[in-house]
């Protein structure tokens, strides 16, 4: 399968393609600079108050089903569905579990040290001295460590990390019910992707999300659909991680294996 460079570099962790985001975009082509786009500025100020009502959350548990289309050598699409669990408690606390049929992972974060474990195979690895917000280290995650967070933006709407000026393109699309919640349904697009959200109309949270890559010329999406819990309390035992018999391995940074595999790893 052709899959984006910025993933995890160790086996037990993390493939990429579920974790495209639409804050970090690809430098625009020529042809993607052509014509004026069309920003529709109640679309840019609905996604500002989505941006708005997601940082007020002091904490949420949140579940998502998710399909992520992989793109075969030949180009043919596979389309596989997963889940995506979120707890969240402050600005600096959160566990994340991300199943599917073929992987199981988990990530912790105490604001201190980054835990990313394979349960099945009891394996982990761990980041330390990090000591930023989750906000701050979901942004450059990416560059830094060479891990892709699933559904990032939910940590990066509202902030600076998330300038609404890179968008090339607003629409609102229409009205539409999601899990029988009335929504807004708005398209976006961004050099490099498209995106859609569907926010709902009584807490300006985003019920659903759908992704698409131009990195790829056959277009393959992610779709996240997103169930809320911001009423429950998140118990700080529960973004604890315990290793339970699991073996850690050495995190190698997405720069060093990069070098290592030019110079034959000397």
């Amino acid at each position: 399968m052709r899959r984006s460079r910025s993933c995890l570099l160790l086996a037990l962790l993390l493939a990429a393609p579920w974790a495209w985001s639409t804050a970090v975009a690809a430098p625009p082509t020529a042809s993607e600079t052509v014509g004026a786009a069309t920003r529709d500025p109640d679309a840019i100020a609905a996604l500002e108050r989505m941006g708005k009502a997601l940082r007020a959350l002091p904490q949420f548990t949140l579940a998502a089903t998710t399909r992520t289309e992989y793109v075969l050598d030949d180009g043919q699409k596979l389309a596989l569905a997963g889940t995506v669990d979120y707890k969240v408690l402050g600005p600096d606390r959160f566990f994340v579990e991300v199943r599917s049929d073929h992987q199981h992972r988990q990530l912790f974060y105490d604001g201190h040290t980054l835990t990313i474990a394979s349960p099945a195979q009891k394996f982990y690895a761990q980041v330390e001295n990090l000591d930023r917000s989750s906000q701050a280290l979901l942004s450059d995650s990416a560059t830094q460590l060479g891990i892709e967070f699933p559904l990032a933006d939910l940590f990066l709407w509202g902030t600076p990390g998330f300038p609404t000026e890179r968008i090339d393109s607003a629409l609102f699309v229409g009205t539409e019910r999601i899990d029988e919640q009335p929504t807004r349904h708005y398209a976006f697009r961004q050099p490099g992707v498209d995106w859609q959200v569907w926010i709902s109309d009584t807490t300006r949270l985003p019920l659903q999300l759908l992704i698409t890559s131009h990195s790829d010329p056959a277009l393959p999406s992610y779709l996240a659909t997103l169930n809320w819990d911001t009423k429950r309390s998140v118990a700080a035992n529960d973004l604890v991680f315990r290793p339970d018999g699991a073996t850690r391995i050495v995190f190698v940074p997405v720069a060093v294996a990069a070098d290592d595999t030019v110079t034959g790893g000397q």
